[in-house]
């Protein structure tokens, strides 16, 4: 383990940050272009973290941060090893090309700016949950990626399936969020560790905890709604209201595969249990099945590929799940494969879009000399994608099926859900890739036309880079996948498959998966009407009940709204009174411990019991008050007896605070109460006296026996010699009192005069207030006016 040079990754973390800064002012005097000059903030990212590459070949493990809250543990802290380096080269290579396609794709509109900025604050919070090695770090990334996609998802906020599908993404992935902050705190509490570099050493302490169970439902809970799985896969689709660049980056990059890095992080520590690899290849392998039909559900393109992004998720998580290096590894070659084909499909649907002004895959036919570098880009990308070779996804298909196939009725289950769930994922990679471009010439909204340079770089340098990763896999698994394998796996791997097929069941069931995506391309049309036909059947789906789950949980708040807060202050003063005393009068109930029954002194003098009389008398007085005036000048008898019991017991500076607040606190009373219309006598019937006479005894009694429990308690005096002996020495005051309110507890003391302000001012506005009065013009009787 060696440490990275700390300032240096702190300023490439901040950079997209920084570069979101000056992304408006840079659109508005470059326009469009401005993305030229953006793209270097992700291509200088790139180049940083390649440079990681050669040492995290030979093993090694970059760490590095700063310390945030040393008291409670916390640090502001990077884990740099085979899978976070992967993540990161594969967000910010992509992300450099994100940017370019961006500026050619929004040429033109308007927030531009805007849009360039929650990109680059995507991208920076994407990374650093990939990069964190501080949990506090990783959950605030986390969430930070659940409010920048709200931002672009919903960027066209003027649509309301814009807005829509931004809200369901934020509820969804945002409440996973917090299921992942509660698991991560008990896995905190149970190794007693914040850093994941420390958690990755202590697996077995974590598996044998009680406590396992809980932290793996909790983490898995942050995981599916993060990555999509079945049954919270329903935002994903819908969360292609956004632009096209966003789908692209979301699709391959960015945040549906922070719920795989979090499984595959947390694979040595979390993984080799029963529960890990029953849950995670259930649903995983429900998502992929779910995820695939669904795609060839749809016409539009992009939605066709947000529903394959479903199945890949599904099929990674499966994967994860499965327990035994060849399916991590077949995991980790099927990520990569995706990240590439994917970000380019998704561009393609773009130019698409971009070039004829629709997505309908009903709509278009004979693009392919009209377009034939989109052409290009598309095949080469289906090709990675229906696993042929000689591309990356070839690869990752032949270790998905090397890694599943055994003779058991477990694998076989999981084998067959594999070959079904690749082989529509290939019909819908080529129907992309085929059915625009060849065929008749289909009359489109737009003029068919190639996009511009800044369009088609990015699927085109994307496929390049599949096929060049396939063509040079020893390189290609030296430097990435072995060294992200052997991170996920916990030890030292080495990834050797290549384009030379597995002789034998795997090479077999890639070929039934392609004769399998041969026939269901043959029908497509007759396969689609089949498979609307039985979501027709159901009619119930997770986006509907998202629906009606928000709909039922604003009536269930609007019901408990009316009740808590009917609007009526004596309701609230009452309640409020109520749970005062239960706090009070409850723990000594159920606790037994009430406090002794004070004994009259026998040492008490005169003065003092004169003091007592006042108190009491100005009681009687209140009680007996005939108006409310009378009652709130009697009611400040009781503040300036306390204030002569300050006095007498030798606290003048306390006793003068005393007598000014008392002071002032009848004073406002009284203004304030000349300003209310108030009834001279109360017209509450008995019972409610009687019930708020019951409350006032009641919380009185609880203010009296806490005061008598607190007093008879054992005097600590830490605190008093704490203060005697620093106040001169660290505050340089002799007044004891006056340098606790104003150094010791000085920001205390300030709230304080802010709250005393605030309330001085609203009084200030009370006092003020007039009652128009109606004024009638001589001259005209019908005529009124109001004067202040």
């Amino acid at each position: 383990m060696s440490a990275a040079a700390p300032g240096t990754t702190f300023i490439v973390l901040m950079l997209p940050f920084l570069a979101a800064l000056v992304a408006p002012w840079l659109t508005r005097k470059l326009g469009h272009n401005a993305a030229w000059l953006l793209a270097l903030a992700p291509l200088a990212i790139f180049i940083h973290f390649l440079g990681f590459s050669a040492e995290i070949a030979r093993g090694e493990v970059v760490t590095g941060g700063f310390k945030w809250v040393p008291s409670y543990n916390v640090s502001f802290s990077w884990l740099i090893d085979g899978l976070s380096m992967t993540f990161a080269l594969l967000i910010s290579g992509i992300g450099a090309l994100i940017m370019l396609y961006s500026g050619g794709y929004l040429k033109g509109n308007a927030q531009l700016g805007r849009f360039f900025s929650f990109m680059l604050l995507f991208m920076g919070a994407m990374l650093g949950v990939v990069i964190s090695d501080s949990f506090l770090m990783l959950f605030v990334y986390w969430e930070l990626t659940s409010i920048t996609s709200f931002l672009l998802i919903g960027f066209d906020n003027t649509r309301e399936a814009s807005r829509r599908a931004a809200l369901q993404a934020l509820v969804v992935t945002g409440g996973g969020g917090l299921a992942l902050l509660a698991g991560l705190l008990v896995i905190w509490n149970i190794t007693g560790v914040s850093q994941i570099s420390l958690l990755l050493t202590l697996g077995d302490d974590l598996r044998n905890s009680p406590f396992y169970l809980a932290a793996l439902l909790l983490v898995l809970g942050g995981a599916f709604s993060k990555s999509a799985q079945f049954p919270l896969h329903f935002w994903l689709p819908n969360a292609m209201e956004a632009p096209t660049p966003v789908s692209a980056y979301l699709h391959s990059a960015t945040m549906v595969k922070a719920g795989v890095y979090l499984l595959m992080r947390l694979n040595p520590v979390l993984g080799d249990t029963f529960w890990w690899e029953t849950i995670l290849p259930i649903f995983g392998g429900t998502t992929l099945i779910v995820g695939s039909l669904l795609a060839i559900r749809q016409t539009d393109i992009k939605i066709m590929l947000a529903y394959t992004t479903v199945a890949s998720l599904g099929l990674m998580v499966m994967l994860t799940g499965f327990g035994s290096e060849h399916a991590i590894a077949a995991a980790v070659l099927y990520l990569l494969a995706h990240s590439l084909f994917k970000g380019a499909l998704f561009m393609v649907a773009g130019l698409i879009d971009h070039g004829t002004g629709t997505r309908d895959v009903t709509r278009l036919g004979g693009l392919r000399k009209a377009m034939p570098i989109t052409f290009v880009a598309a095949m080469i990308a289906a090709v990675s994608m229906g696993g042929l070779p000689p591309m990356f996804g070839f690869l990752a298909k032949e270790e998905v099926y090397a890694a599943l196939w055994a003779a058991d009725a477990w694998s076989l289950f999981f084998v067959a859900v594999a070959v079904i769930g690749n082989g529509l994922m290939f019909v819908a990679g080529f129907v992309v890739a085929i059915k625009p471009f060849f065929g008749p010439v289909v009359k489109t909204p737009k003029h068919a036309h190639e996009g511009p340079i800044l369009l088609w770089l990015g699927p085109l340098t994307l496929g390049i880079v599949a096929l060049v990763g396939a063509l040079a896999s020893p390189f290609a698994h030296h430097l990435f996948t072995s060294p992200m394998t052997s991170a996920v796996v916990g030890e030292p791997e080495t990834v050797t498959i290549s384009l030379i097929p597995h002789i034998g069941m795997p090479l077999a069931l890639s070929l039934v998966t392609i004769v399998f995506g041969i026939v269901v391309y043959r029908l497509f049309d007759r396969a689609r009407d089949m498979v609307a036909r039985v979501l027709a059947a159901f009619g119930w789906g997770p986006d509907r009940g998202f629906d009606q789950f928000i709909f039922g949980l604003v009536r269930f708040s609007s019901s408990i709204t009316r009740v808590l807060q009917p609007g009526r202050l004596d309701i609230y003063m009452t309640v409020t009174f109520i749970m005062i005393a239960i706090a009070f009068l409850g723990p000594m109930a159920w606790y037994g411990e009430w406090p002794s029954m004070p004994v009259w002194p026998k040492d008490a003098q005169f003065h003092e019991l004169v003091v007592i009389a006042i108190a009491f008398i100005g009681i009687l007085a209140v009680i007996n008050a005939k108006d409310r005036l009378t009652a709130i000048v009697s009611l400040g008898i009781q503040g300036f007896a306390v204030a002569l019991i300050f006095m007498l017991f030798g606290a003048p500076d306390l006793s003068f605070t005393q007598f000014m607040v008392e002071t002032l606190a009848v004073v406002i009373l009284a203004l304030v109460m000349t300003r209310l219309k108030l009834t001279a006598v109360d017209h509450r019937p008995t019972r409610e006296k009687v019930s708020d006479m019951s409350v006032a005894l009641a919380c009185g009694t609880g203010f009296a026996l806490y005061l008598l429990a607190v007093t008879q308690q054992p005097f600590n005096s830490y605190l008093s010699d704490f203060f005697s002996a620093y106040s001169k020495v660290v505050a340089h005051g002799a007044n004891v009192v006056n340098v606790i309110i104003v150094d010791f507890r000085g920001t205390d003391t300030l709230g304080e005069i802010a709250v005393v302000m605030v309330t001085g001012l609203a009084i200030l506005s009370l006092i003020r207030i007039r009652t128009p009065r109606v004024v009638v013009a001589d001259n005209d009787p019908d005529r009124r006016e109001e004067a202040g």
